[in-house]
């Protein structure tokens, strides 16, 4: 008689999963989540590094279906994978790095509010279906196509709970000013992913500040850090200010560029402070794409040395918060582009 074959253990002994249950994917269930996009099952959307095992859109549906996705997901997963893909995006690197950034991807656009993306109170958290299933499919194919299993392909020392799932929306409804995409050019009605490797969230919590500047210098200083590689390289940054904290800035007649500029201007270390610890390494100062004088302590070094590498939404609940995410190591450039439906 054979023995009786749990599926849920038959796939976490095999490490095919990120130590969570998956949703067994049959035929019928995978015939199903195909439904969620027009484009043929065969089609290649690219080879996922280090392992460079193939991502076709069957192979996507088949790991957005364990992670527990909804068929209308699909297009978002495979619009995200193909950006992560890209070369700027350094997917290879940040696979083997030794620290602990995860890809965030950050989806504007109506498809986003269709589907139940959420960007309000706890959007880095628990309890959203279509944030959690999406960021943890992205997550399974890079363990289990690209091999970034800690140990293995990936010489990660701690890792990072966003390497369970990193996905989030914006809160529309209580920003007062023009999405991410919009400033990256595109319009309201389209559908856009962007991707930028971070750390876990840190929290800047101000229920004192009142008005833009004393605000701004608080979230400017929780932008920098010795240990932070924004201040030794060029490095993308998120910066997700709480729709309360927003609302100070735009009251006082601050449009979102200016609230960008402001935050480029005040984040940064003089040369002296950065040399009592942390990272600092006078040839790299010598690289970064501005230029600055290690030899001088006086010198401001700021933690965003392109203000394109600086992304800036409004997300999270009303209360006086503000979540930055620092950035890898210079090693890989946001990307961003609309995807199709």
């Amino acid at each position: 008689m054979a023995a009786v074959v749990d599926e849920f253990e038959f796939f976490l002994e095999k490490q095919w999963s990120d130590g969570f249950p998956v949703v067994t994917p049959t035929e019928a269930r995978l015939q199903a989540m195909l439904k969620g996009t027009r484009r043929d099952p065969d089609e290649l959307i690219g080879k996922v590094p280090p392992a460079m095992e193939a991502a076709t859109v069957r192979t996507v549906a088949i790991h957005a279906l364990m992670a527990g996705c909804k068929p209308e997901y699909l297009p978002v997963v495979l619009g995200g994978l193909a950006l992560m893909l890209r070369e700027e995006f350094n997917m290879n690197g940040v696979q083997g790095t030794m620290h602990g950034v995860a890809p965030l991807m950050i989806v504007n656009g109506p498809y986003a509010q269709k589907i139940g993306l959420h960007g309000g109170n706890g959007c880095f958290g628990p309890s959203f279906r279509a944030n959690a299933t999406i960021g943890r499919a992205i997550r399974l194919m890079m363990l289990n196509l690209g091999g970034g299993i800690a140990g293995v392909a990936s010489a990660t020392i701690f890792a990072t709970p966003m390497r369970y799932t990193a996905c989030i929306t914006e809160n529309t409804e209580r920003s007062p000013w023009h999405t991410l995409a919009v400033s990256k050019g595109y319009a309201d009605t389209h559908n856009v992913i962007t991707c930028a490797m971070v750390e876990s969230p840190r929290l800047c919590f101000d229920d004192v500040s009142q008005e833009p500047q004393r605000l701004l210098t608080g979230i400017a200083d929780s932008m920098v850090a010795m240990g932070s590689w924004n201040m030794h390289a060029q490095s993308d940054m998120v910066v997700a200010m709480g729709p309360q904290h927003a609302s100070i800035c735009a009251q006082a007649g601050m449009s979102r560029v200016e609230v960008h500029g402001k935050l480029c201007q005040l984040a940064g270390r003089k040369v002296r402070d950065l040399k009592n610890g942390g990272n600092w390494r006078r040839e790299r100062a010598l690289g970064f794409p501005i230029r600055v004088d290690p030899d001088d302590d006086e010198c401001f070094i700021p933690a965003i040395k392109d203000p394109r590498d600086l992304q800036l939404i409004v997300a999270g609940g009303w209360g006086p918060c503000t979540a930055i995410c620092h950035g890898w190591s210079g090693g890989s450039r946001a990307v961003h582009g609309a995807y199709e439906i």
